[in-house]
């Protein structure tokens, strides 16, 4: 089972309600959606870079695609993990690839949340799942209603239980609608342990401190546990 793959590295957690904890990362290539904010690779390359020693910026480059057997090797090599992410691109669409992948560490998945009948395979194998909630109407392959059915069957299959965390994770732009995202947030209340409101934090689409506390308040007071987190990564040069 082969996968291709742009990235193996040890850092910390820069994202959402487990950010600062310390993960192994695995950076599948591809993705099904083409979000104007993306900073993540897109395209095929030859090789993946996998950083031995965390945080050195020396890499050692694999061919792809790569194995499990190699996947997992080079994941073991990393000590003392709170769990693996996987991460794009879009790890769903390697759903088959994880399901045969064998870690020590629990899998925490970070996924667009729209492959519903990915998600089914890899429902029993992951403890983690932090769901992105695309809400901008911008997709080549699906209209906007469906994309937004698709995201709730996802979250519905991937759902907070006894032995797995999902929790969405809200992308904010200045324009970004408050009702959209007051309507997907409690379409998806049930089947998750809270929602992180992350805003962008460059450019002309930064919304205001003022426009996140009014989203914030919105859905604490339909009781859904709400945290407004940057992606603090950025401000420790990890990305």
């Amino acid at each position: 089972m082969n996968a291709p793959v742009s990235e193996i590295f040890c850092s910390v957690q820069g994202e959402g309600p487990y950010v600062g904890i310390r993960q192994a990362f695995v950076r599948f290539i591809g993705c099904n959606l083409q979000c104007q904010y993306c900073d993540t690779q897109r395209e095929y390359v030859d090789f993946c870079r996998f950083e031995k020693n965390p945080g050195s910026d020396e890499f050692e480059l694999i061919p792809n695609p790569l194995d499990v057997n190699t996947v997992a090797e080079s994941i073991e090599s990393f000590s003392s993990v709170h769990s693996v992410s996987l991460t794009g691109g879009e790890p769903l669409i390697h759903a088959d690839f994880i399901k045969n992948l064998q870690t020590s560490a629990p899998l925490y998945l970070e996924s667009n949340m729209t492959l519903p009948e990915m998600a089914k395979k890899v429902k029993d194998k992951v403890s983690f799942v932090s769901g992105d909630v695309k809400i901008i109407n911008e997709f080549e392959y699906d209209d906007f209603e469906t994309h937004i059915e698709k995201t709730i069957d996802s979250f519905k299959i991937l759902k907070t239980t006894e032995s797995r965390d999902c929790f969405c994770k809200i992308v904010v732009l200045k324009n970004t609608k408050i009702e959209y995202v007051l309507d997907i947030v409690d379409r998806i209340s049930d089947y998750i342990s809270g929602a992180i409101l992350q805003p962008v934090t460059q450019g002309y689409n930064r919304p205001s401190v003022q426009y996140l506390l009014q989203i914030q308040k919105q859905l604490l007071d339909k009781g859904i546990n709400t945290k407004v987190i940057p992606q603090t990564h950025k401000m420790l040069g990890c990305l």
